[in-house]
């Protein structure tokens, strides 16, 4: 029952990012550290980047901590550490963001990347949200974090992928 209200309430994030983007006028001159146009793009990119590289050590320090890293042993106690450090870092990284491109795009359908990009930026956050009350929670089934954080770790490079790769490969995907 607490794993569906999990559950639940992540898509209600979902839903609310996702209602509020389509429901409001984009403003395509709302700045990122004050750069609009294309060099939003550049930094926003750039951001992503980052985020999808935290992402990264945050899947290889998860794995660690499972004892599913071959070779690594059993994770000392600073890994954890490290992990929800990284895992705060990579927040930090993705909300500017995400918020720029709500509020300057907001969620759109112009075409299949955008809508991949809209709708998965919209799910990034409910799972988010999910997984940090999956954190908390101790009476949940084992398998129920590491699905989380893997959803998480697949959203980070699907919006990486509609959104930075796109721009650094010249405005087209591969």
């Amino acid at each position: 029952m607490r794993l569906a209200a999990i559950g639940l309430l992540g898509l209600g994030v979902a839903a609310a990012i996702f209602a509020y983007g389509r429901l409001h006028s984009p403003n395509y001159y709302y700045s990122l550290f004050g750069r609009t146009g294309l060099d939003a793009i550049t930094l926003k990119s750039t951001l992503a980047s980052v985020a999808l590289g935290l992402a990264a050590v945050q899947v290889v320090l998860a794995l660690w901590i499972y004892r599913k890293l071959p070779l690594a042993g059993r994770a000392p106690r600073s890994v954890g550490l490290t992990h929800r450090a990284v895992g705060v870092g990579l927040f930090a990284v993705t909300v500017p963001v995400a918020l720029h491109c709500l509020i300057a795009y907001g969620v759109q359908f112009s075409s299949l990347r955008v809508t991949i990009h809209s709708i998965a930026g919209c799910f990034f956050y409910g799972a988010f949200a999910a997984k940090v009350l999956l954190v908390q929670s101790k009476r949940l089934p084992g398998w129920a974090l590491p699905v989380a954080g893997g959803i998480l770790a697949i959203l980070i490079g699907v919006l990486w992928y509609s959104s930075a790769l796109w721009y650094y490969n010249g405005f087209q995907l591969p």
